[in-house]
């Protein structure tokens, strides 16, 4: 009874048109960024920092680009890890080959030329689809290994292929500390998430909606079925390639090519599955499930065999995420297919008429 809608009307069309239409839903959101911003820096250590919250943030944006092409255009993509060392590494090259290069501009130059990358390996798409696309897209992943690996020059020629930055700064402000790292990354995911709900609210996320329902259909009543896929593609691109310069950056400090192995983008594939498809707020629950359950992991298997005197290696953990993490997806796509999300909803759902059980 306390989450119910009765009494608000809607008087205008803006108002019609808001993102969280329902009064509880704004407030909690308002107290959640206030949270975030003021709360979680005044009581959190450094661990959780480098641990949970900075990779939850940069893979909470890459698993929001990757579910704008999967989940809401329908394109099976396997070629994300690539595309987020694309933008890192373009990222990297502009910011150490031009003078006094901003930070935001390095990184969304990281974005622009891995848009450029995934138009290029999303051509394929408007031919293929389902497993053939799958395919289509690994290959991008194998091809942007390969390069950032054997060519030189996108490691500013150094032997071993590992680049770093440092003295990262934004607007003339230090970003060393892991507060400022943790500020920095959630203020451009809060920008990118609003900018990603409203793009599938409009026109162009309708048509993303309608080639992932009927390709065929929605080529019968008007819609470009290039138009709509390459641009799903570039968007989705552009986000991720962000969050790879954002990884690198931010999160790593100094990488190789193996930091965007194919391994990242089945991870990104699985934090859509896991948190629902076709859905923002799914790409938030997936990367929290897939940050959260490792360090979960490692700190319970060893307690629980410890309980029955068995002594747990670290390879024994290791193999037992990877059968959490499929034993996980089997699940998911058997009892709910739309994820964590779906059951977000539900929650909601029942919120709304509780104590009541109807």
């Amino acid at each position: 009874m306390f989450y119910r809608e009765n009494g608000q009307f809607k008087t205008s069309y803006w108002a019609d048109q808001q993102i969280f239409p329902i009064a509880q839903d704004r407030w909690a959101i308002l107290a959640l960024m206030v949270f975030a911003f003021v709360g979680v820096p005044l009581l959190v250590d450094e661990y959780l920092y480098r641990a949970i919250l900075i990779p939850f943030l940069i893979l909470s944006l890459a698993a929001l680009g990757v579910n704008i092409l999967v989940g809401y255009c329908g394109q099976i993509s396997l070629g994300s890890g690539g595309f987020m060392a694309v933008g890192a590494y373009a990222a990297y090259n502009t910011f150490i080959r031009i003078d006094d290069m901003p930070l935001l501009l390095a990184l969304l130059s990281g974005g622009f030329f891995a848009t450029l990358v995934g138009i290029f390996f999303g051509i394929p798409s408007l031919r293929v689809k389902g497993l053939y696309l799958a395919v289509a897209t690994l290959a991008a992943q194998f091809f942007c290994d390969w390069a950032f690996l054997r060519v030189k020059w996108f490691t500013n020629n150094t032997s071993s292929g590992s680049v770093s930055v440092s003295n990262l700064q934004v607007f003339g402000q230090p970003i060393e500390t892991p507060v400022q790292k943790y500020i920095f990354c959630l203020s451009i995911l809060l920008v990118f998430a609003l900018l990603a709900k409203n793009l599938v609210r409009s026109a162009v996320g309708r048509e993303w909606m309608a080639i992932r329902d009927m390709d065929v259909a929605a080529a019968v009543i008007g819609i470009r079925p290039m138009y709509a896929k390459l641009s799903a593609f570039a968007v989705s691109s552009f986000i991720v390639g962000v969050a790879g310069a954002l990884w690198g950056f931010i999160h790593l400090g100094a990488w190789e090519p193996a930091a965007f192995s194919v391994d990242r983008s089945f991870s990104l594939l699985f934090m859509v599955i896991i948190g629902g498809m076709g859905s923002i707020m799914g790409s938030f629950f997936g990367a929290a499930f897939i940050v959260v359950l490792p360090i979960f992991l490692n700190q319970a298997i060893p307690v629980v065999g410890g309980v029955f005197g068995l002594e747990v290696s670290t390879a024994f953990i290791s193999h037992a995420e990877y059968m959490v993490f499929g034993a996980l997806i089997v699940w998911f796509l058997i009892v709910e297919p739309h994820g964590l999300a779906r059951l977000w909803s539900l929650g909601k759902q029942k919120l709304r008429l509780w104590p009541f059980p109807h």
